[in-house]
């Protein structure tokens, strides 16, 4: 039988305090338009708009910059985990050579 990969006991848990914003910054704009009763109404009009197109509208633009935050916080999440991956490659390599002495 084949032994472990050495990097097993360091993997890096799969739910993350970054990878939650971005969840919930991805499953915000669900609530706020899946939840018709909150919006359907006229009232209150925006230059002749009834409430409910303006709101929904709104969203649209929400939900733009709501995706943009989650694709930035994912993304700089994964470029530290690449960092962090890196510098121990480069601290291992270093050891190892160390060793070779």
């Amino acid at each position: 039988m084949s032994a472990p990969p050495q990097d097993a006991g360091k993997r890096r848990p799969a739910i993350t305090p970054a990878r939650v914003v971005a969840g919930l910054c991805l499953f915000a704009p669900f609530v706020g338009i899946l939840w018709v009763d909150s919006y359907a109404r006229i009232e209150p009009t925006l230059i002749g708009v009834p409430f409910f197109y303006w709101y929904q509208m709104l969203w649209v633009l929400i939900s733009a910059v709501l995706t943009m935050i989650a694709y930035r916080i994912v993304r700089r999440e994964a470029a530290g985990a690449r960092r962090a991956a890196a510098s121990e490659t480069v601290a291992q390599a270093a050891a190892e050579s160390g060793e070779a002495r």
